[in-house]
């Protein structure tokens, strides 16, 4: 059997805590961003602790 591969855009796009759980950037802050409130773009630009369902899912895709 071969080793699993990581699957590549994945492994750019979430990061792994200590504890074990997936951070990512949140949706919404790329563009367009002038008639978006300086509060909204604020709170959009920290990364969130996804979901464990999500979590399951991209875990996966990490090979892990």
């Amino acid at each position: 059997m071969p080793k699993m591969k990581t699957h590549s855009g994945s492994k750019k796009r979430f990061k792994v805590t200590g504890s074990g759980k997936l951070t990512a950037r949140r949706a919404n802050r790329n563009h367009l961003l002038e008639h978006k409130s300086s509060r909204r773009t604020r709170r959009l630009a920290n990364e969130e602790v996804l979901s464990p369902a999500d979590t399951k899912k991209y875990n996966k895709l990490l090979g892990r």
